[in-house]
């Protein structure tokens, strides 16, 4: 599909980059976030925001560096409530969350750990950037000469940053933060500066006074708000979306955006992303408790198309939910929607095809496939999985027509169908057949009639009637005997599962089969 005119906004974000930064050999496009806790499901959405604009370059023939910067070098703020041995981390507060360590044993210290369980997962849902350590780039003197820029402008960087402040920086306010040599901590005081890269501090926690020279100091480090605008121009970045509060009026884009011009350059191409919320997922979401919804929890849920059509279908500047409730369902018949427009099989009009197609292309994780993978609904699965107690082999078994080349993909939709069912589904949802050989309920004799003949409608007519004929006959039994088809239904249901409600009946006696079904209609005969 000709992808240069979808209307996308990842496309025109695209167009808008090589409108205004020009034809260049390479273009950089950058993400990044303080690895200081979990990376939730709202910094990813800055990461696969950015990761889709990549792709559109590329779409159009373009070089396109994609870095991710771990801000590694941060101070270590709190602790989170969710991580062990809480006494032992405050000993590390105000320190660089490199040197705290990893309690929950996944690293060689706490940044660490929350930047592998990411890069982990980003390969999963076909996001693959360049990583950048920036504790590793400032205690090997990678910015030296960025920070001692600083100090020569000083000046003008604090007119910058005071016309977005409601009460102008301190007297004694440098462009330009350390963490002591010996404790580690950053209650660091800047004594003086001499003009070159000699740079003095002293530190009121542990007495350490000392003069550092800036091309080899490990602890000298640049305020955000100038940190940010000198990687613009250090990696040459063309684009880079931030997130509302970083958008808002005096922030730090607003301040990073004329700070960029110390250093000689321009800020890149941005757009402003919204906050997601959380829909459906119970207690889990609690700040006192310290956790959070991650990329990983999202998975559970839906395949790893689905995660990406998500946020593919909806533009960066709208608030939206995940879901985990009832509206899963909602949200993979509109993905199995968008996919059937795309081979064509369900007809829309030309604007809404190529713009149905672009997103679908977008969701995949590389190329789509030559021909439209085998679709079966969630909705369908998941009546199939709790039949089957959760088998996900036996539901794979159910669709003799599913080849074998085609299994691991249904395969997947089945287990995100499964977790959702066990985990999050309404209780009106969900189901469990009763045993064969259960104890019959009580019936009318109106009642006890219809689930017999019924039964001997399964036993001699089921396995060669479709869908709505198998409906009709359930409607004639149920007029025959002399109950309203209403009640039938409920009967039969609390027969099967023990609710007055569940799945479509006529489907659902169809799944279950002949033979399972006269064991647990046994009783009733």
């Amino acid at each position: 599909m000709e992808t240069l005119n979808t209307g996308h906004w990842a496309d025109l974000n695209a167009e808008k980059v090589i409108r205004e930064k020009g034809d260049k050999p390479v273009y950089t496009c950058a993400s990044g976030i303080t690895p200081s806790g979990t990376v939730h499901i709202g910094n990813f959405r800055e990461i696969i925001s950015t990761e889709l604009v990549v792709r559109a370059l590329r779409d159009r023939g373009k070089v396109v560096r994609f870095i991710y910067s771990w801000d590694d070098y941060d101070v270590f703020r709190k602790v989170p409530k969710n991580m062990p041995d809480q006494e032992l981390l405050t000993k590390y507060l105000r320190q660089p969350i490199t040197l705290v360590p990893d309690t929950l044993g996944r690293a060689e210290n706490y940044a660490r750990g929350n930047e592998k369980d990411l890069e982990a997962l980003l390969p999963l849902v076909g996001v693959q950037p360049e990583y950048l350590y920036q504790a590793q780039r400032y205690t090997t003197g990678y910015y030296a000469a960025e920070i001692r820029h600083a100090l020569v402008h000083q000046d003008e960087i604090r007119k910058t940053l005071d016309a977005h402040r409601t009460e102008p920086l301190e007297a004694g306010w440098w462009p330009v933060s350390v963490f002591c040599e010996a404790c580690h901590r950053d209650n660091t005081k800047i004594e003086g500066w001499d003009g070159d890269w000699g740079l003095s501090y002293s530190c009121p926690d542990c007495g350490r006074s000392e003069t550092v020279d800036l091309r080899k100091a490990t602890g000298a480090k640049l305020p955000w708000r100038i940190d940010w605008p000198m990687r613009w121009v250090k990696e040459g970045v063309d684009f880079e979306p931030a997130g509302k509060d970083h958008h808002s009026e005096g922030g730090s884009f607003d301040t990073a955006r004329l700070t960029v011009q110390v250093y000689g350059g321009q800020a890149p191409v941005t757009f402003q992303y919204d906050f997601l919320s959380i829909k459906g997922r119970g207690g889990k979401i609690s700040s006192s408790s310290g956790e959070v919804i991650g990329l990983d929890d999202v998975l559970e849920v839906y395949t790893p198309e689905l995660t990406r059509f998500l946020f593919a279908g909806t533009r960066p500047n709208a608030e939206f939910a995940i879901s985990f409730d009832l509206d899963v369902l909602k949200i993979y018949e509109d993905y199995d929607k968008c996919e059937r427009i795309y081979y064509g099989l369900h007809e829309v009009n030309e604007k809404d095809k190529a713009k149905q197609s672009r997103i679908y292309e977008l969701s995949q994780l590389g190329k789509p496939e030559a021909q439209m993978p085998y679709q079966v609904a969630v909705r369908h699965l998941s009546t199939l999985l709790q039949t089957y107690d959760g088998d996900i082999e036996r539901t794979l078994a159910a669709f003799p027509d599913l080849k074998e080349a085609q299994k691991p993909r249904l395969r997947s939709r089945a287990v995100c169908a499964w977790r959702w069912v066990s985990q999050f589904a309404p209780e009106d949802f969900t189901f469990r057949l009763k045993a064969e050989g259960s104890a019959a309920t009580p019936l009318s004799p109106q009642a006890a009639q219809a689930v017999r003949g019924l039964l001997a409608v399964i036993e001699t007519e089921l396995e060669g009637l479709d869908e709505k004929a198998l409906n009709d006959r359930i409607y004639s039994v149920a007029g025959e005997a002399g109950l309203e088809t209403k009640e039938f239904y409920k009967v039969m249901y609390q027969a099967l599962v023990g609710k007055d409600q569940g799945p479509r009946l006529a489907s659902f006696l169809k799944i279950i089969g002949k033979d399972k079904l006269k064991g647990i209609l046994a009783a009733y005969r």
